[in-house]
């Protein structure tokens, strides 16, 4: 054979001297036979197995070699080759390779010979190694052994056309390591055997010059054997024995593969090799790619690169698969021998910048895995958010990560590739601002796996991470939806502890920019899908992180604490998709229904119905004993309560409100449809299915997609599947303990899935509606704990357990009855004394019972001792509004409650002394008793009433000083100030309780002075002025909030005069923001459940000025959301009687003939003035009435009413009479103001003036419109406009502005709606932006137009100036409103208060219980009302904006908070200002100038020092005369006692103008920067 360098592994054979000396083989007998003479085969075995014995036993170099040469040629000859005997051949080869390794280096064959020897090794003894069970296995192991250790393989390279063996070698081996091999058995081979076969591969690829590309492949394809999609693939082909390696079968493996090992030491052992290999084979699968990209854009035509987008001239769908799959081997590469991609990773880098989005894409993802350390298999399983399990996760312990660990799918990184490979990770980094929103996404995903796996394990520098926690914060505020999505989900697969440790490091969820403020942030999200996989995850975490919340784990209460008042106030965006979301939330992740997953004491496992979960956190420990879920339970709905903000507990608090009115209505759809009874009906069918389709249309209004919801729910009634229907009302029954309503949920769940009746989607539908109606927070299961934990205070839980413990008993006293009894006797214990107060959780059990006891008196203890302890309670109560509550149940439920009642009076009464110990509470007994037992008081009346005027509202017992600040708010109220505020309660609920209509003008009319005197003086009593700020406040509050409990009331509400309504409106613009948001709360309560009449409606629309830029959004809010009720009513016109039809449509317009009673309350207002700076104050409060109701459908209406006011006078006071200000003159500027800025509008929005039908009818309040009799008066009036001339375009600008900042989008201009500060000459010449026209319009654009020009809306016919409007078209229009039998004053306020009651009884009667009784006094405290409205009410959105949710549901707080926001230094009214000096204020703002001798003004500020005395003699004195004597005359009503001028300061208009200081102002720089609502604040000068 020819001769060949032997490699330095082999040592040459040291030529002996002395030949003849060394020892020979031995063996001498022949093996070889003629043709035709056999040597039998058990003979030759023996002869072969005598060979091999021999020279497996020498050495290799103290041998004669010549001595092999005749037996080498034997067994080199055919006839043992090609033996058809497998033992002979496997004998053959052991002796073979014996011949090889002592004859090594030169072998003692031929070339030929050498080929068919190693033919017939790797061709058929090294396969059979697969076969362990083989009988010469042994022989084969030996021969893969001694080519190993010798190294003799490498011979096959010196040999011609040796490729085929080279090939049939390599992938033997990995089809042997695989499993794969024909002849496998499926055992697994030995280590050695691995070992071996890895060797003589590492020589043969080191000592190849080249490797056959087959060969590369071979060796690349074993690293995507741990890619599950290949493997699945190929077991999809099959073999015919079917033998599958499990190792590669399954992904939970214990160690790699040896397939892979094999490849893996490889490409370890000769790296520079490999990687040039391996380079040149991405090298030529990117190549393909990119050829065939060019040869498919080179062959379309010029029509086609027009039709198709630069993404379809990427490679075809089989390059991408080639592309993919060699991507995928790169991850795997790194993972196992990163030095082979030493030439690829800068490959991979010019991908990044490839223009086809596909190799970007991909490149993206394969680097960002390599980082990650992720290979083939993909990522590892996200970790397991269970927000049920139980016990909670504990951070203290050393890791929650899962037992079962998956080599495949482990993150392993064996060096930093930021450090290995540092510009490639760099060009990585900056795909994050990628114009493709798909490579974005892709991106953050990457972040996403590299900050949880730690970069594969090998970690991140600080400052890395910081970095990439930050880009994952940013592309949470992404522009594309796709990219907020994959950054969520990326956050989603963080576990809880790399939540806190990791993305907690940013800041928490209140800090600003942080991960996962903006993650709390998406939840509010404009697309649903980013707001459904925010809510979700954010839920999990905090779901999750509970139990170190529990433990007061102080850093996860800063990061995530607030999670939950992140989600719940989302319902403030009034969208249904939202609603159903948080409904699935919050009983799916905050507060889960299968929560804790133990087994109840009472739980039995053979229903399958327990609350057991499988596998859930409890680590395989047996079942927790001496351990209560209701308790465990209660203890998470505390900690939920516990760190809502006040928005958000209002929506909690809503939401378990909204249980116990929508169970009404549902409870009545499933009485329907068992009268409905599948559709097969006797009697009544017609009124059967009216309700049912009422109620149907009801409930499909509360969730999105009506359609859908009606047609379900019609198919749930058509089914008729009675056990349903049980399921149903057991989640609903306040009898239900939670295991029956869990219990019954899970049954209906899974009825409904599995019921061949029901349709798709039927189940989607009725779960929110379950989850809404069933009684699942406030279960009677849950009532035991709450009272535990408010005794106790148990890990902080003590005052949320009282506040919801109070709700509980208001919302839903049923569930207390088990427990009731308990309370009273605690009640009994803790009964006070004259020395011993009680405790101070006493107050929530006694508000808890006297709800109970309102509804279930029956139920209440009847022995004396507990009487005897409400008696207690009503004497010496601590605080005083224990002794109400103790009032209440005393009349609800005591028997003799009567002689009690006279007795408590007779107890208050006597020897009554301010200061007295108890005192307070007497006068809190007093207050209740004239409310609930008014009969009992008649003799020692007039006594109370001295008791409430003398001795203490008359009295200051504490006098401010002089250097006071005026307006201050005190959190909590001293001993004087609470006694004033029982004693205004007192005056108030004797008012209420009085029952004959002939004396109550008698009784009342002082009271109510009294009150318009607080209003008005600013809470000032005395007639010295002491009171101190803090009592004036609040006593000021109180008034106005007790007159507008008073006008609840139908008899009530006249009493209150236009007049005194006007100085009760001013109250929403007081300088404390305490006061005002408080009084507005209470006014949107009473007005959102109808209990006022439409005139109120007025007072919301006095917060243009409003400096609190959240509490006037949340006004906004609201209104728009009553605009979209009323609205919704038009639908309901057609339907039902014609007076329910005429009913419903007057309703629908509620808000537009507001209109008219805005601009008389505007007229009469304090900063009304008729310079044009103060016309354009007015125009704000315009603005944001149109900006908040009008719209295209009502814009006409509410012009013509602008018009009618200009066609009445002013009744409210005419000159001579009170006042010598013109009113009337005033109505008449502010309608052409207000015709101006509704002309701005609808031109600013391209909408059309529409002229109403003649036979609308269109009234004004004869309260307060006159009609004008002079016909030629009327006329004049018409025609003349009370606008100033320059006021035009400054109209127009703020209308622009107002729209502007509506629609919030645009660059500011600066002080655009300003412009009317400025001198009429400066308007002029002011550039304005020209409003659009019509898309109608013939008329041709002009950027300016004349003071006073318009455009026609439907002809675009130029119209003249204001003075020109007599003409006889405009003439015409103007007196069509006023012919055709149109009337001004016909309508009273008596009528809209008729229509509303109407409205509100027309509602759906569900068994709505009759109230009866009057309603409980709560004064400074919550008022829980029993009126029901259906949800639907405000059921379509107002706007994008944020809606408030208590409008779809009932309000349950409107108190205000505790932490709200102190007045802005600016006034209530008073326009921000950008920079630190006060802006330019109208005349009305100024210093007030010294009043003009013997005038008005004079005379009635002398009346208003007097007026408080006077109003207090005359309630004196009224409670004095007899009930059964009706007056002969009403007496005179208190003059109003701050008589204004236009440009008077007097008046609380001038005091919220005024700069707020003292408690709760504000300085210069809080105040900077801030802006009205509808217009942009003037520059100072």
């Amino acid at each position: 054979m020819p001769a060949r360098a032997r490699p330095a592994s082999l040592t040459a054979t040291k030529v002996v001297a002395h030949e003849e000396e060394m020892p020979g083989l031995q063996f001498n007998e022949p093996l070889s036979w003629k043709a035709g003479k056999p040597i039998p085969v058990a003979e030759l075995l023996r002869r072969l197995q005598a060979l091999s014995k021999e020279m497996r036993d020498m050495e290799q170099e103290e041998n004669e070699r010549e001595s092999f040469t005749k037996v080498a040629k034997e067994l080199a000859s055919p006839n043992l080759l090609g033996h058809k005997d497998k033992g002979v051949k496997a004998w053959t080869a052991a002796c073979l390779v014996d011949i090889l390794r002592l004859c090594a280096p030169d072998a003692p064959f031929s070339g030929q010979q050498l080929r068919d020897v190693f033919t017939m090794i790797i061709t058929l003894i090294l396969p059979a190694l697969s076969d362990s069970s083989n009988a010469y296995n042994a022989q084969h192991i030996y021969v893969l052994q001694s080519l190993a250790q010798v190294k003799s393989i490498i011979l096959i390279t010196d040999l011609p056309g040796s490729e085929p063996l080279f090939l049939h070698l390599f992938t033997s081996f990995f089809d042997i390591l695989s499993g794969s091999s024909k002849a496998s058995t499926g055992e697994q081979l030995s280590k050695n055997v691995e070992y071996n076969m890895t060797a003589i591969l590492v020589v043969m690829v080191d000592e190849s010059p080249s490797l056959p590309q087959e060969a590369v492949d071979t060796i690349v394809a074993q690293f995507l054997r741990t890619d599950p999609r290949v493997m699945s693939a190929s077991h999809g082909k099959g073999k015919k024995n079917g033998v599958v390696d499990e190792k590669q079968s399954t992904l939970v493996l214990k160690e790699l593969p040896p397939a892979y090992n094999m490849a893996k030491t490889i490409c370890n052992s000769c790296e520079d090799k490999m990687a040039r290999e391996i380079s040149k084979y991405f090298n030529d699968v990117i190549m393909d790619a990119s050829a065939s990209s060019r040869d498919h854009s080179h062959r379309r035509t010029s029509a086609d690169l027009d039709d198709v987008d630069d993404s379809a001239l990427g490679p075809t769908e089989e390059d991408l698969k080639e592309l993919y799959k060699a991507h995928r081997l790169l991850r795997e590469l790194w993972r196992a021998c990163p030095t082979v991609l030493q030439n690829v990773i800068p490959q991979l880098e010019a991908e990044l910048s490839a223009e086809n989005l596909q190799l970007r894409l991909l490149a993206s993802e394969t680097l960002g895995d390599i980082v990650s350390g992720i290979g083939a298999a993909g990522p590892p399983p996200p970790p397991v958010l269970d927000p049920a399990a139980y016990p909670p996760v504990d951070l203290t312990h050393s890791s929650d990560a899962p037992t079962v660990i998956n080599l495949l799918t482990t993150p392993s990184s064996p060096q930093p590739f930021p450090q290995a490979h540092p510009h490639a990770y760099t060009s990585f980094l900056s795909r994050r601002q990628d114009k493709s929103a798909v490579i974005r996404s892709a991106w953050t995903t990457a972040v996403g796996r590299i900050l949880t796996t730690s970069a594969g394990g090998v970690g991140l520098s600080q400052s890395e991470e910081v970095r990439l926690v930050e880009d994952l914060a940013r592309m949470l505020n992404d522009a594309d939806e796709k990219v907020r999505i994959a950054a969520i989900k990326a956050i989603g697969g963080f576990s809880f502890r790399d939540v806190v440790g990791i993305l907690g490091s940013s800041g928490s969820i209140d800090t600003t920019g942080s991960v996962l403020n903006n993650l709390a942030e998406r939840v509010k999200d404009k697309k649903h899908a980013v707001r459904v996989e925010a809510t979700q995850v954010l839920a999990r975490l905090w779901g999750v992180a509970v139990g170190e919340i529990a433990e007061g784990n102080e850093q996860v209460i800063t990061l995530i604490g607030s999670a939950p008042s992140k989600i719940l106030n989302a319902s403030y965006i009034h969208d249904m998709e939202i609603n159903v979301l948080l409904d699935h939330v919050f009983f799916e992740s905050l507060l889960p229904l299968s929560y804790p997953p133990i087994k109840s004491k009472a739980t039995k496992q053979s229903n399958g119905n327990s609350q057991v979960v499988k596998d859930s956190q409890t680590n395989g420990d047996t079942e927790p004993k001496n351990i209560d879920p209701d308790r465990i339970r209660t203890e998470r709905i505390l900690l939920l309560v516990k760190y809502l903000d006040e928005r958000a507990k209002k929506v909690f608090f809503a939401r378990c409100s909204l249980q116990a009115q929508l169970s009404r209505y549902l409870a009545a759809y499933l009485q329907s449809c068992e009268d409905y009874n599948g559709g097969v009906m006797g009697k009544n069918e017609g009124s059967i299915k009216e309700r049912l389709t009422k109620l149907i249309n009801e409930l499909s209004k509360l969730l999105p997609d009506p359609t859908k919801v009606l047609a379900d729910l019609w198919k749930f009634a058509k089914m008729h599947d009675r056990r349903s229907y049980q399921l149903i009302r057991f989640c609903m029954a306040a009898e239900s303990d939670y295991r029956t309503v869990f219990k019954a949920f899970k049954e209906f769940s899974k009825r409904i899935e599995t019921s061949t009746a029901a349709p798709s989607g039927l189940l989607d539908t009725l779960t929110p509606l379950l989850y809404r109606t069933s009684i699942i927070i406030y279960n009677k299961s849950h009532v035991p704990a709450i009272m535990e934990f408010s005794k106790t205070d148990a890990k902080g839980l003590g005052s949320i357990a009282h506040e919801v413990l109070k709700d509980v008993s208001a919302r839903t006293p049923e569930v207390l009855k088990a427990h009731v009894q308990e309370m009273c006797r605690t009640l009994q214990e803790e009964a006070p004394t004259s020395n011993q107060p009680n405790h101070p959780g006493a107050i929530d059990n006694l508000k808890a019972c006297a709800a109970f006891a309102k509804k279930f008196p029956s139920e209440i203890p009847q022995d004396r001792k507990f009487t005897q302890a409400m008696v207690s309670f009503a004497l010496h109560g601590s605080p005083p509004a224990a002794a109400k509550y103790a009032v209440s149940i005393i009349m609800a439920a005591c028997p003799n409650k009567k002689t009690i009642a006279r007795d408590l009076v007779h107890k208050c009464v006597k020897g009554f002394k301010y200061g007295t110990p108890g005192f307070l509470s007497r006068l809190a007994t007093i207050s209740q008793l004239w409310l609930l037992a008014p009969a009992e008081l008649d003799t020692e009346g007039d006594a109370t009433i001295d008791i409430a005027t003398k001795e203490i509202l008359l009295q200051v017992r504490a006098p401010s000083s002089e250097d006071s600040v005026p307006n201050q708010w005190a959190p909590d109220i001293d001993e004087e100030c609470s006694a004033k505020c029982w004693a205004l309660k007192i005056l108030a609920n004797r008012i209420r309780s009085h029952s004959e209509a002939s004396t109550l003008s008698t009784v009342a009319e002082p009271v109510y002075a009294l009150f318009a005197t607080l209003i008005s003086n600013e809470g000032e009593l005395s007639t010295a002025g002491t009171t101190p700020p803090t009592h004036r406040s609040r006593l000021r509050l109180l008034a106005a909030r007790l007159l507008l409990k008073l006008c609840t009331s139908r008899s009530h509400e006249p009493l209150l005069t236009p007049a005194a309504f006007n100085d009760l409106a001013e109250v929403a613009q007081d300088a404390l923001f305490q006061v005002r948001s408080s009084f507005l709360e209470r006014l949107k309560k009473y007005l959102a459940h109808t209990k006022l009449p439409p005139r109120f409606y007025t007072i919301p629309f006095l917060l243009a000025f409003e400096p609190d830029e959240v509490f006037k959004a949340e006004t906004v809010t609201w209104i728009k959301s009553r605009a979209a009720f009323f609205t919704s009513l038009k639908s309901q016109q057609t339907t039902g009687a014609t007076n329910k039809t005429q009913v419903t449509s007057k309703a629908s317009t509620l808000l537009e003939s507001a209109f008219a009673r805005l601009l008389s309350l505007l007229a009469h207002h304090p900063d009304y003035g008729d310079s044009t700076d103060e016309l354009f104050d007015s125009a704000r409060y315009i603005m944001y009435y149109l900006i908040t109701v009008a719209n295209e459908d009502n814009v006409s209406l509410i012009f013509h009413i602008a018009q009618r006011v200009k066609g009445c006078r002013d009744l409210i006071s005419s000159p001579g009479r009170d006042s010598p200000i013109d009113f009337s003159t005033r109505l008449y500027v502010l309608s052409d103001l207000a015709q101006t800025a509704i002309h701005a509008l609808i031109d600013a929005h391209g909408w059309s003036l529409q002229t109403l039908p003649t036979f609308t009818r269109l009234t004004l309040p004869k309260s307060l419109f006159g009609e004008i009799k002079d016909h030629e008066t009327a006329l004049n009036i018409a025609e003349k406009n009370f606008l100033p001339e320059d006021a035009a375009q400054g109209v127009e600008a703020l209308v622009r502005s107002a729209i502007r900042k509506e629609k919030g989008g645009g660059r500011k201009r600066k002080s655009e709606a300003g412009e009317h500060t400025n001198t009429a000459k400066k308007a002029k010449n002011s550039r304005t932006i020209p409003i659009r026209e019509p898309k109608v319009s013939k008329v041709s654009k002009k950027s300016h137009r004349a003071k006073g020009e318009e455009w026609d809306d439907e002809e675009g016919v130029e119209r003249g100036s204001m003075k020109e409007r007599g003409s006889s078209e405009v003439r015409e229009r103007r007196r069509s409103g006023r012919v055709s039998g149109v009337t001004y004053v016909e309508r009273d306020d008596e009528e809209d208060e008729r229509e509303l009651e109407e409205l509100n009884e027309d509602d759906v009667d569900v068994g709505k219980e009759d109230e009866g009784e009057q309603e409980d006094d709560a004064g400074e405290e919550e008022e829980q009302d029993d009126d029901i409205d259906m949800p639907t009410a405000d059921a379509a959105p107002a706007s994008a904006d944020e809606a408030d949710p208590e409008e779809e549901m009932e309000e349950a707080h409107t108190s205000p908070p505790p932490s709200s926001p102190p007045p802005r230094k600016t006034s209530s009214r008073a326009k921000a200002n950008p920079k630190s000096k006060p802006p330019p204020t109208p005349k009305s703002r100024a210093a007030p100038p010294a009043p003009p001798p013997a005038t008005a003004k004079s005379k009635a500020k002398a009346a208003k020092a007097a007026a408080p005395a006077k109003a207090t003699a005359k309630a004196t004195q009224a409670s004095r005369a007899k009930v059964s004597k009706a007056p002969a005359k009403a007496p005179a009503k208190v003059a109003k006692t701050n008589t204004k001028t236009p440009h008077s300061t007097a008046g609380r208009a001038t005091r919220a103008r005024a700069t707020a200081t003292g408690a709760g102002g504000k300085g210069d720089e809080e105040g900077e920067g801030e802006e009205s609502e509808l217009s942009e604040a003037p520059e100072s000068e």
